[in-house]
């Protein structure tokens, strides 16, 4: 068993550590708190009223308007099905949506699957620094669209896209149109304003911001109509039945809470170790390319190439140096297929394989920055030297 204490981790993206406050605040709602909210009796009262004060939390987290407009789930995986397939099935005569080519695999396998069934489907296209070429959408929706779906922020690049121009646009071409956003990357880096939106429906997870794995939330905004995809009880106004996860829903929102309140040292400290990473990183090794050089990033993600080098091999070495990283997204990094994300943006070949995602949190501490930047030159220097492609790399080995 690994000992966490000599672990560096800048795998965030794929999830957090949890935070001991969180865990904390969740334990009395495993044992002295245990009732169901649904039920009657003053020992559920306490779960129930735990379970309000978190959707209180959880809409400020949104910058939503009511707490109507808050449903618990399991994770974001979930919300996105939720969101998707509910509106889509709602609207049974609109045979067109929209997404990118660079989502989360959630919602691009669901969209592959309404496009099996005969949906049109249309796919925005994203630059060579992973901008969304959101004007695309001006000429792709019509009267047929029953729903676009656009990240918040990019999970392997970071990118930040314009989600609220880009409902602007939708809404000003179809009104009738929904908007859903997956803002799992984004939450907890960058305010969520939703209330001041166009949009109709988001969708978070909690464990990508120190919260426990298995809860997420989504937003419906007020007089959004969508039908269920999971029925039940009467359980979040009859949208997702079954009893609520009161200590993790507890969890996420003092997750929540306390994101909020470091959002401003995460844009500056943690940004700070960030690029401090990036240029270290770019400056000692010679081969290693930054693969989205938008400004328009979340604080704590950089994704760099390195050129003629396998990034399993890298990750591999960096994990015998107790440094955790990875090739992309963390529900692919199964396949050996090259990152979509990174095919989308028309990345070079030389580079394509040996991406490798660095991602901090706010427990990133200057001296791991430190220890990877001195090592990382020393790791591609090594499986340079083992590359069959050495006339390429011969200003390494030099």
């Amino acid at each position: 068993m690994n000992d966490t204490k000599n672990i560096i981790y800048l795998d965030n993206n794929a999830t957090t550590m949890v935070d001991k406050k969180v865990v904390e605040a969740m334990i009395p709602y495993f044992s002295n708190e245990f009732g169901n909210p649904s039920s009657i009796y003053e020992l559920a009262h306490e779960a129930h009223d735990a379970l309000e004060n978190s959707r209180e939390v959880i809409k400020e987290f949104f910058g939503a308007g009511d707490t109507k407009e808050i449903i618990f789930t399991s994770c974001g995986t979930e919300s996105a099905n939720a969101a998707i397939r509910g509106v889509i099935e709602a609207n049974p005569t609109k045979r067109h949506i929209i997404t990118t080519k660079v989502e989360h695999p959630c919602v691009l396998n669901t969209f592959k699957e309404f496009e099996e069934k005969g949906y049109r489907v249309d796919y925005l296209n994203v630059d060579e620094n992973g901008e969304l070429l959101i004007d695309e959408l001006k000429t792709l929706v019509d009267d047929d669209t029953a729903l676009v779906a656009i990240m918040a922020a990019n999970n392997e690049t970071g990118a930040i896209y314009p989600y609220e121009e880009a409902a602007e646009i939708v809404k000003s071409i179809n009104p009738n149109t929904k908007v859903f956003i997956d803002a799992v990357q984004a939450a907890g880096k960058i305010k969520l304003d939703v209330k001041n939106t166009k949009v109709d429906l988001m969708g978070i997870s909690g464990h990508k911001f120190h919260a426990p794995k298995g809860v997420g939330a989504m937003y419906i905004k007020k007089g959004t109509i969508i039908k269920p995809y999971m029925t039940g009880g009467h359980q979040e106004r009859a949208l997702r039945g079954g009893t609520e996860n009161v200590p993790y829903i507890v969890g996420m929102a003092k997750a929540a809470e306390l994101a909020m309140n470091a959002l401003e040292f995460e844009n500056k400290t943690v940004k700070e170790l960030r690029d401090r990473l990036e240029e270290g990183i770019l400056e000692n090794v010679k081969n290693a390319k930054l693969n989205s050089r938008t400004k328009m990033r979340v604080p704590n993600t950089t994704n760099i190439g390195f050129e003629y080098i396998e990034g399993e091999l890298i990750l591999l070495h960096l994990d015998k140096l107790g440094i955790c990283a990875s090739s992309g997204s963390a529900c692919t990094s199964g396949s050996l297929e090259p990152s979509h994300v990174l095919r989308a943006m028309k990345t070079p070949f030389t580079s394509l394989h040996g991406s490798i995602r660095f991602s901090l949190s706010r427990f990133t501490t200057k001296e791991e920055i430190d220890f990877v930047v001195q090592n990382m030159p020393l790791v591609i220097k090594k499986l340079a030297k083992i590359s069959p492609f050495q006339k390429e790399l011969s200003g390494i080995l030099n």
